[in-house]
């Protein structure tokens, strides 16, 4: 099952949303402004990162800007800590599975969430 945090003000996160719907693929929704992160949602976002902190936390978001903190220098006890607390330093919206994790919406990258048979068509030029 796909798993997308979003918030309800984020364009991308209804994009996303609708790009998944229009191609019939089931998916959990959790917003994070109105639901509480846990640390174990926190670190299975992280677990799925390729490069870790710059992966998923938006430097641009307001939260890291009033938060002012060198997130290098962070335990990853304490940034998850933060995390839960200010959910939205992560960037949004973030689409998982339990193999893989995008995070913003990328019109070309978004397909690898797609089953490899209907990847296969679209090269072909055969899906509907």
């Amino acid at each position: 099952m796909i798993t997308v945090y979003t918030s309800s003000s984020c364009l991308s996160c209804r994009k996303t949303k609708e790009w998944l719907r229009e191609h019939r693929l089931p998916f959990r929704e959790i917003d994070i402004t109105k639901t509480k992160l846990t640390i174990d949602e926190v670190k299975h976002i992280f677990s799925l990162t390729e490069n870790g902190i710059d992966d998923v936390i938006s430097r641009q978001s307001k939260a890291f800007a009033r938060l002012a903190i060198d997130m290098e220098d962070l335990s990853l006890h304490t940034l998850f800590h933060i995390i839960c607390k200010h959910p939205t330093l992560l960037k949004r919206p973030i689409i998982m599975d339990d193999k893989q994790l995008l995070a913003g919406y990328h019109d070309e990258e978004i397909r690898r969430f797609l089953p490899r048979s209907v990847r296969n068509q679209l090269k072909e030029g055969i899906y509907v």
